[in-house]
C-alpha cells in the first residue's frame, strides 16, 4: 500500500475505522469490476473503485473520469469543490458564497477560471469579458447529486477543447433518470439550511427528471453573509439507446453579503476579527437561466453528436479591496465616498456544438476519423465598472455593449498502427470577432483574431498492464474584447496598448499508467506548458494589464487503490514550476502561482448501515510578488463524512469541514491599501481570507 494512503488511512477516527474492519470481516465479498469503453483494440476498460482511468481509457496519462458513486460519497462545502475530483485541482473562495470560486491547478493561479474550461452537459461555463475577471467560472448553480460523471483533460493536447483549455478542461454530465426520488434537508452551524427535492418520471417514452434546490448560510462571518440561492432543473430525455437526446431547463438565483480578504495589519492591530469585514456592505445578486439540448447518435461505423444552447445571466458585484486609497475621505472633504465599486453585466449567450466520426479500416489499420464546429456568441448589453457607495451606485467608470464571436473547427484522426502502439493526430481553427460601444469613446471598435493549433499524442502498450504517452499540442486563451479595443485606460485616461485578442500555448506531456499492482492504478506525469503572454484583465481596475511570457512545468502522481472490496484509497501528488522568461527587475516568478498540492482520502462503503469518507488536502506556500519576497503560507485541510443508512430509503450523514480547525488562508493577495489614518499612498500588505473553521452538517436522505 503507498505510504501516502497509508497516511490518510491512519487519520481516520479509531473508532470509524474499528467498526468498519469489523463489519468488512463478517460481510466484505469479491471485488467487482464494470466494463469501460474500449479504446481501438485494446482491451476492455476495468473500473476501480468508481474510477474510469483503468489502461486503455485515454490518450494521455493525465486524463480520466469519476462516476456518480464516488462523487456522491465525499462532502463538499461549495459546489464548485466537484472540480477537486480532478487530481491537482484546488478551489477556494476570496469573497461571498454566490460569487465564482477561484482555482489553481498546473502552476496557475487560475483567477475565476482564465486557462481552464469548464463544461456541463455541453454548455459553457467559462464568461469571456466577464465584468469581475475574463473567463469567469461560476458552478454556484451546479447541483451536486445530479451529476453522474467528470470527465477531465489536461494540457492543450485535445482538439476539441479551444478558449480557456490550456491548463485543462472538465466536463460534467447530468444524470437523465434517477432511481428513486430524493428528499433531502440538511441542517449545519451558522445558519446554514439547505433543501434537495428531485424526482424522475416516465413519461411519454421517455423520463422527465425534476429538481428544485433552496439553502441559506450565514457562514462563521462576523458581518452574516445571509446567502440565499434558489435553483431548479427540469429535464427531459427521451429515445433509444442508440440515439439519446436531452432537453433541459434551468434556473438560479442568489443574493449574498460578501467579507472580502483583509489586511493582515488590519488584523494584529485588533482594527478588525479574523473573520470581521472592513466594508460590510459588499455582496452581490447573480441569476441564470438556460435552455439546452443535446442528442448522439452510436452507429457501427461511428457516431454523431449535437448539443445547442441559450444562456441569460447577471451579476451585480459590489466590492471594496483597498478601502480608502483612491479616496481618502479622511484627508480629502472634499470625497463623498471610499473604494468600493461595482461590477455587472446582463448576458446572453448561444451556442452550439456538433461532431461525426466514422470507424474505417484502412490498409489493415483500424483507424477513427472526427470532424466538428463549435459556435458560440455573446452579447452582453452592457459590462460594466461603476463606483458606488453601500451598493448604490454613484459614479460610470466605464461601461460597454460588446458582441463576441467565436467559431472553432477541428478534425482528428485516430489510427491503431501496431498493436502496441496508436496515435491521435488533430489540428483545430479558431476565429474571434469582437466589437465594443464603449463609454469610453476611444475604446469603441472592432477587432478579429484566427489562428490554427496542431496537436499529436502517441500511445504505447500495454505492456504488463503498463502503457507509456508522448503529448504535444498548440492552445489559446481569448482576453477580454474591452482589452482588445482599448487606446486608454479606464480611470486615468492614459495611453494604453491593446492586447492581442488571442494567445497561444504550447504544451507537451510525457506519461505512464500500470495497473501492474492488483487493485492499484497509477499514472505519472511529466509536463510543461509555455504561454506567449500572461494578458489578464483586472476587472477591479477597469483595465488589461500585460505581463510577460511565461513556462511552467511540473510532475503528478496519481494513485487509486482498491485496498479491498470496501475501502478505496486515493493520493494524489503534484509538484509545478511557474517562471516569466522575458527579463524584469522585478523578478521572474508568477505571483500567486501554486507549486505543490497533495490529496488523499480514504471511502469506505459496503459495511452493512455504515458507510465513511475522509479526505486530506493540501496546497503549499506561494510567491505574491515577482521577487519572491512576499510568501503566502501552506494551507492544509480535512474533511470527513460518516453516513448511517436507517432502512433501505433513508439514511443520515454527518459532514464535518476543517476536521482539524486549521486557521488557515483560503487565499492570499499582496497589494497596497490604506486604512483611515494612514499614509495617502497606501500601505502594500498581506491580505487574506480565512478558510472557514470547523463546521458540521447533518443530512438526512430519504428515498421515495
Amino acid at each position: 500500500m503507498p505510504s501516502l494512503a497509508k497516511t490518510a488511512l491512519v487519520s481516520l477516527p479509531l473508532s470509524l475505522l474499528a467498526l468498519a474492519c469489523q463489519q468488512a470481516a463478517a460481510e466484505e465479498k469479491k471485488a467487482g469490476s464494470e466494463a469501460g469503453e474500449a479504446t481501438q483494440s485494446l482491451a476492455p476498460v476495468l473500473v476501480i473503485g468508481n474510477y474510469i482511468n483503468g489502461v486503455g481509457s485515454s490518450d494521455a496519462a493525465s486524463q480520466g473520469a469519476v462516476s456518480a458513486r464516488l462523487i456522491e460519497s465525499r462532502p463538499t462545502l461549495r459546489p464548485a469543490e466537484l472540480l477537486e475530483f480532478v487530481p491537482g485541482v484546488i478551489v477556494t473562495q476570496h469573497s461571498g458564497g454566490g460569487k465564482a470560486n477561484q482555482y489553481f491547478l498546473r502552476g496557475f493561479n487560475l483567477d475565476h477560471g482564465t486557462d481552464f474550461a469548464t463544461f456541463v452537459d455541453g454548455m459553457p461555463v467559462n464568461m469571456p469579458t466577464h465584468a469581475h475577471g475574463h473567463g469567469y467560472s461560476d458552478l454556484n448553480w451546479l447541483i451536486p447529486e445530479l451529476v453522474n460523471r467528470i470527465s477531465y483533460k489536461k494540457g492543450p493536447y485535445f482538439a476539441d477543447v479551444g478558449d480557456f483549455g490550456s491548463a485543462g478542461a472538465a466536463r460534467f454530465e447530468l444524470s437523465e433518470r434517477m432511481p428513486a426520488g430524493l428528499a433531502e434537508l440538511t441542517l449545519g452551524q451558522n445558519g446554514y439550511r439547505r433543501g434537495l427535492l428531485s424526482k424522475s418520471l416516465e413519461l411519454s417514452g421517455g423520463d422527465l427528471l425534476y429538481a428544485l434546490e433552496a439553502s441559506h448560510n450565514d457562514g462563521p462571518w462576523e458581518n452574516p453573509e445571509q446567502l440565499r440561492r434558489k435553483n431548479g432543473v427540469l429535464r427531459y430525455s427521451f429515445g433509444s439507446a442508440e440515439q439519446r437526446s436531452s432537453i433541459t431547463a434551468m434556473a438560479y438565483e442568489a443574493d449574498w453579503n460578501s467579507t472580502d480578504q483583509i489586511p493582515l495589519r488590519a488584523v494584529n492591530a485588533g482594527l478588525v476579527g479574523r473573520y470581521g469585514a472592513l466594508d460590510p456592505s459588499d455582496g452581490g445578486h447573480t441569476s441564470r437561466l438556460s435552455l439546452s439540448f443535446t442528442t448522439e447518435r452510436k452507429a457501427e461505423d461511428g457516431g454523431f453528436k449535437f448539443n445547442a444552447y441559450a444562456i441569460k445571466s447577471r451579476l451585480d458585484l459590489f466590492s471594496n479591496f483597498t478601502f480608502f486609497l483612491e479616496h481618502p475621505l479622511d484627508l480629502d472633504p472634499s470625497l463623498k465616498h471610499g473604494d468600493q465599486f461595482e461590477q455587472a453585466e446582463r448576458r446572453q449567450v448561444y451556442g452550439l456544438a456538433g461532431s461525426r466520426s466514422w470507424n474505417l479500416t484502412l490498409a489493415g489499420l483500424e483507424t477513427s476519423n472526427t470532424v466538428g464546429l463549435q459556435l458560440r456568441h455573446d452579447r452582453l448589453s452592457p459590462v460594466g465598472l461603476y463606483e458606488s457607495v453601500a451598493r448604490e451606485r454613484v459614479g460610470v467608470i466605464q461601461e460597454s455593449a460588446v458582441r463576441q464571436t467565436s467559431v472553432g473547427v477541428f478534425a482528428e484522426n485516430s489510427t491503431q498502427w501496431l498493436p502496441w502502439m496508436r496515435s491521435v493526430a488533430g489540428l483545430r481553427f479558431d476565429r474571434l470577432d469582437l466589437k465594443v460601444s464603449s463609454s469610453i469613446a476611444a475604446n469603441s471598435g472592432t477587432e478579429q483574431a484566427h489562428l490554427s493549433s496542431p496537436k499529436l499524442s502517441l500511445i504505447f502498450g500495454p505492456w504488463a498492464k503498463t502503457e507509456a504517452f508522448v503529448n504535444y499540442g498548440q492552445g489559446f486563451h481569448s482576453n477580454d474584447a474591452r482589452g482588445a479595443t482599448a487606446r486608454v485606460s479606464a480611470k486615468e485616461n492614459l495611453p494604453v496598448e491593446a492586447v492581442r485578442p488571442l494567445v497561444r500555448s504550447k504544451g507537451s506531456e510525457l506519461g505512464l499508467r500500470s495497473e501492474i499492482i492488483p487493485g492499484l492504478q497509477s499514472s505519472l506525469a511529466l509536463w510543461q506548458l509555455k504561454l506567449a503572454s500572461e494578458l489578464v484583465f483586472v476587472g477591479d481596475a477597469g483595465e488589461t494589464e500585460a505581463s510577460r511570457a511565461s513556462r511552467r512545468s511540473g510532475v503528478e502522481w496519481n494513485n487509486h487503490y482498491q485496498a479491498a472490496s470496501w475501502l478505496l484509497l486515493d493520493a494524489d501528488v503534484a509538484l509545478s514550476r511557474a517562471r516569466y522568461t522575458e527579463f524584469d527587475p522585478a523578478g521572474d516568478h508568477v505571483p500567486g502561482a501554486i507549486n505543490r498540492v497533495f490529496s488523499a482520502g480514504a471511502t469506505l462503503n459496503g459495511l452493512g448501515p455504515w458507510s465513511g469518507q475522509f479526505q486530506l488536502r493540501y496546497f503549499g506556500p506561494r510567491a505574491l510578488t515577482e521577487d519572491n519576497s512576499q510568501r503566502s503560507k501552506a494551507t492544509t485541510l480535512a474533511q470527513m463524512r460518516i453516513g448511517y443508512r436507517i432502512n433501505a430509503s433513508t439514511s443520515l450523514n454527518l459532514d464535518v469541514f476543517n476536521l482539524f480547525a486549521s486557521k488557515a488562508s483560503d487565499i492570499d493577495y499582496y497589494y497596497a491599501s490604506r486604512l483611515k489614518g494612514e499614509p495617502a499612498e497606501g500601505v502594500p500588505d498581506i491580505h487574506f481570507h480565512p478558510v472557514e473553521p470547523r463546521s458540521l452538517r447533518l443530512g438526512l436522505n430519504i428515498g421515495f
